[in-house]
């Protein structure tokens, strides 16, 4: 297993501890993120678990033409670097194009490539030549094995600073479903693995000019996920007020309950170590 140096001596992999990336779909406001990562980082501290903020600065794949897509590149950026600046805490963003990989690294510790995005060769090889670490979102449309030839292409580029992610895959119309044996499975390539638990309850497109979800099941994902063994970080999307968010509004976790969760993921994780020792 290949464990992954995200920030100073922040390592996630192998036998450490459930690291946590956490924040809004999207940057709505400097001040919402600065709340966000205030409230998650003395949570994370509490706990004893890493944690990195994220927000995306724009959302380029919306449902509707007419959604919120965020701050944009430029001024995204900036509200993502005085975070950093701020907390002291590394910062993962999504990337959406080869052009952005460079610009985008200059701020964040981490890049995420979008599941729709995954098996764009040239976003890979882009992101991966800024020798950032890389959180890859399996496709909606991927077997957990063919993640492998993802993986493939990364090393080509010359990295193996990667994290696979899960994120349910299609079932259907608007329907995802979590095979939780792709943990295992994508683990088993020697690569961290992170569960996130907010999109693997989206119901894409299932509201029309938006995406449904049903937050309510996050909690029992998350226990599931951890409970396998095979989970390396929880990626989680967090809102003070999910109701009120400009996007993703109905997959994101109450920033009040938060902390609850993350303590049963950490009791969870002590006891799958104990039995398997």
């Amino acid at each position: 297993m290949n464990e992954i140096i995200v920030n100073r001596n922040m390592l996630i992999g192998q036998n450490g501890r459930l690291a946590v990336i956490a924040g809004p779909c999207v940057i709505e406001s400097k001040e919402l993120c600065r709340t966000i990562a205030r409230t998650a980082i003395e949570i994370c501290s509490e706990l004893g678990m890493p944690y990195i903020f994220k927000a995306s600065f724009d959302k380029a794949n919306r449902t509707s033409a007419l959604s919120f897509r965020g701050e944009g590149l430029e001024q995204g950026l900036d509200i993502l670097a005085e975070i950093k600046e701020e907390f002291g805490v590394p910062i993962l963003t999504d990337v959406h194009e080869p052009s952005q990989c460079a610009l985008v690294a200059q701020v964040a510790d981490v890049l995420q490539i979008p599941a729709f995005l995954s098996r764009q060769t040239d976003l890979l090889t882009a992101a991966a030549e800024t020798g950032r670490v890389l959180n890859i979102k399996k496709g909606q449309f991927l077997a957990p094995w063919d993640a492998k030839n993802i993986i493939e292409k990364v090393v080509a580029a010359g990295s193996h600073k990667i994290m696979l992610c899960e994120r349910g895959v299609s079932f259907g119309y608007n329907t995802l479903v979590v095979d939780m044996r792709s943990l295992p499975i994508m683990r088993s390539f020697g690569y961290p693995v992170v569960f996130d638990g907010t999109h693997s309850v989206q119901q894409p497109g299932g509201q029309g000019t938006t995406s449904g979800g049903q937050r309510e099941f996050i909690p029992h994902l998350v226990r599931a996920a951890v409970a396998t063994g095979c989970v390396d970080a929880l990626f989680l999307e967090v809102h003070p007020e999910p109701d009120k968010a400009l996007s993703d509004s109905a997959t994101m976790l109450p920033l009040a309950n938060l902390k609850e969760l993350l303590k049963t993921a950490c009791d969870i994780q002590k006891i799958v170590r104990t039995s398997n020792t």
